[in-house]
């Protein structure tokens, strides 16, 4: 019998560790049962708390407890919650026994976002592992898999669907031009303090984007929190009032721990001019708010500003002297501070306002996913969610089909709303930039936005964040445990076109450009 240990990465957020565990909990009892039923015994490498959890919650308290385990016995990675990837990563990349990151197949917290977020960041720093997901962990795909890493301490995936860009776009000439504008004018993304929520593979060493014409302004959100008090009240509702105007539905009431009020949402409208103005005056290309840790003690969550920010019919914010700030058009907003989503974002304006196609763009968690229970759409169809605001331009209705609802407690104790809607059906483009072996990549691929049903919608939408906004995707030419297997990164970059072939033209020259700017570029399902 081999003694197979087990770890469990955690929120820094105690009230999220507290009510995540139980699911937690019944992933590890499965996952022993389906052991021990194999010859092998899991045993944990840290207790339950006396605070009622298992979970570790911080660097330091990681780094205690991989110190006490055997660097050689073989190790899962456990997860059915979203967790802070660096709060394990420094005992991973001392580890030399075999590593398996594990998730349950679950929209609930959840797991797989956790999961491919550490996969990311092992992908990052050159830690070997294997990977896993189960519903139920008795389908043959996962019993085949973990029977493999038992024996080898390796898993063979599937991912035939993916093939490298080796050119051919029609828009090379664009993308050359493109590549020399940012190389010889340069662009700025203004980075307000990196390293959201353990996110390592979410930062782009300042190395690899020198050579591009990229650089960072790293920006503290001290100073946002300044600026955001600085904006007075008139201007807050002038903000509230023009998303009124567009139709845009506020879910309020009176108990600020637990609903969502008005003094939240114009403190909201106050921090998105104030963002508009801080990137006005470092001359930013490109934003990124982190937020979730040190902000969220001081103000509203900044997702209903992310939204806004990521669309071009958005409430205009003036300079000293009366002039409107980018009027008419988008500003790049990365969410939680991830630079490979900046990076992406950046390429998308670009091409996207060259082909006169839609420029709304932003990243979603590859989130959960399977068939279409109410028999509308054949086949697997994926929930990308992000964990508050999607640009109004991406939801059916627009802003009018936007609502806003109270981001969870738990995670966000100072309130604020979110802007959530439903993705429109059409063409999209997917993709994403990470970090292997000291290099970037870019993954790129199609797919279609789908409508479901209202009664299936709202399975997928209380199944998961009721409060986020979701798009029901079809990917081309990629499974559901393809993806699993090729993807780096807990996001997942996506962007509109008018139509199938325009989509396929957009994503031809933003491959052309990412290999004309150095990146080692792959087309996935396509």
């Amino acid at each position: 019998m081999t003694r197979i240990q087990l770890v469990a990465s955690g929120d820094l957020r105690e009230s999220a560790n507290l009510q995540c565990w139980p699911t937690q909990k019944a992933l590890e009892e499965d996952l022993a049962r389906v052991l021990a039923g194999l010859g092998h015994e899991l045993v944990r490498g840290h207790p339950e708390k006396p605070e009622g959890h298992g979970f570790i919650a911080s660097q330091r308290e990681g780094m205690d407890i991989f110190a006490g385990l055997d660097p050689d016995a073989p190790l899962i990675v456990a997860e059915a919650v979203w967790q802070y990837s660096h709060h394990v990563l420094p005992g991973l990349t001392t580890h030399r026994g075999p590593i398996l990151t594990l998730a349950n197949w679950s929209g609930q917290w959840p797991g797989l976002v956790g999961l491919l977020n550490l996969n990311g960041s092992l992908t990052k720093a050159g830690v070997e592992y294997a990977s896993l997901w189960s519903e139920d962990f008795s389908d043959a795909f996962f019993l085949d898999g973990l029977k493999e890493w038992l024996e080898t301490g390796r898993i063979t995936h599937d991912t035939s669907h993916v093939r490298p860009y080796d050119g051919g776009s029609a828009d090379a000439e664009l993308a050359q031009q493109i590549a020399q504008d940012l190389r010889s004018r340069k662009t700025i993304l203004g980075v307000f303090d990196e390293g959201c929520m353990g996110m390592y593979n979410a930062i782009i060493p300042d190395e690899l984007l020198m050579p591009l014409g990229i650089f960072k302004e790293r920006l503290s959100q001290s100073a946002l929190y300044f600026e955001t008090k600085q904006v007075p009240e008139t201007e807050a509702r002038a903000v509230y009032d023009w998303m009124l105007g567009k139709g845009m539905t506020f879910h309020l009431g009176d108990n600020p721990a637990t609903d969502l009020t008005e003094a939240q949402v114009l403190d909201q409208c106050r921090m998105y001019v104030a963002a508009v103005r801080l990137m006005d005056r470092f001359g930013c290309e490109a934003i990124g708010i982190q937020y979730q840790q040190g902000l969220k003690d001081l103000l509203p969550a900044s997702d209903l500003v992310e939204g806004m920010l990521n669309n071009a019919e958005r409430p205009p914010v003036a300079r000293a002297d009366g002039s409107v700030i980018r009027e008419g058009a988008a500003i790049v907003h990365f969410n939680e501070v991830d630079e490979c989503a900046a990076l992406d974002g950046v390429m998308i304006q670009r091409v996207h306002t060259a082909l006169g196609q839609p420029v709304e763009n932003t990243l979603h968690d590859l989130r959960w996913g399977g068939m279409d229970a109410s028999g509308g759409q054949d086949g697997f169809v994926w929930v990308f969610e992000i964990s508050g605001a999607a640009p109004p331009a991406h939801h059916a209705g627009g802003w009018a089909g936007s609502e806003s609802l109270r981001q969870p407690p738990m995670f966000f104790p100072a309130g604020g709303g979110t802007l959530k809607g439903y993705a429109k059906p059409g063409e999209i483009i997917w993709s994403r930039i990470f970090l292997q072996d000291g290099a970037l990549h870019m993954d790129l691929g199609r797919g279609r936005a789908v409508a479901l049903s209202t009664e299936e919608q709202e399975r997928r939408s209380q199944g998961t964040n009721p409060e986020w906004p979701i798009m029901n995707a079809v990917l081309t030419g990629v499974s559901r445990d393809q993806m699993m297997a090729r993807h780096k990164a807990n996001h997942i970059q996506v962007v509109y076109a008018n139509s199938a072939e325009e989509a396929d033209r957009a994503m031809l020259a933003r491959a052309e450009l990412a290999r004309e700017m150095g990146l080692t570029v792959s087309l996935c399902g396509v």
